[in-house]
């Protein structure tokens, strides 16, 4: 399969590129097998991504992947961008070959983590680095919550969890 037209124009033509200096969340993730790093940087006004912005180092189909996401989450609240799948991201480009798929998933762990780093930064909190999820608490010992990820003591109404990084509704 070769690039699509919509790749090439997200290639060619990236939309939101740099990086915000005062961003209220930054993501960075990387894959070491391909070399490919990125970084997407995010303001949030009343919980809706106001700006976002990307520095990919990499082949066309992770700067177009970084172009794309950021095009998908601008404007949206911060629920609906965690929402957005490495699927997502692949189809809005009208597909990657087989062997960039794994770009698309760059992208959408990047933006997950920059809302991450968010809601860590909201709470005071020292965010690991981890991929983000969305589920509700489980368990309870005096006043505080468990991880469902890795069962963490966290303090009740904590969006995200200290030690793993994975958000909690």
């Amino acid at each position: 399969m070769e690039y699509t037209d919509k790749v090439l124009e997200h290639f060619r033509n990236p939309r939101n590129v740099g990086v915000i200096e005062d961003a209220d969340g930054v993501g960075e993730v990387g894959n070491p097998i391909c070399g490919d790093m990125m970084k997407i940087t995010i303001k949030v006004e009343e919980e809706r991504i106001k700006d976002i912005k990307f520095a990919t180092f990499g082949c066309g189909a992770a700067i177009a992947v970084s172009s794309m996401i950021t095009e998908m989450a601008k404007g949206k609240t911060l629920e609906e961008a965690l929402k957005i799948t490495n699927k997502d991201v692949a189809e809005a480009l009208g597909g990657l070959p087989k062997n960039k798929l794994h770009c698309s998933n760059l992208g959408a762990d990047a933006l997950k983590k920059a809302i991450m780093d968010y809601y860590a930064k909201k709470k005071g909190i020292e965010r690991h680095k981890s991929e983000a999820s969305s589920v509700e608490y489980i368990g309870e010992r005096e006043g505080t919550c468990l991880c469902p990820y890795c069962e963490e003591e966290i303090p009740k109404n904590i969006p995200v969890c200290s030690k793993c990084g994975k958000l909690i509704k």
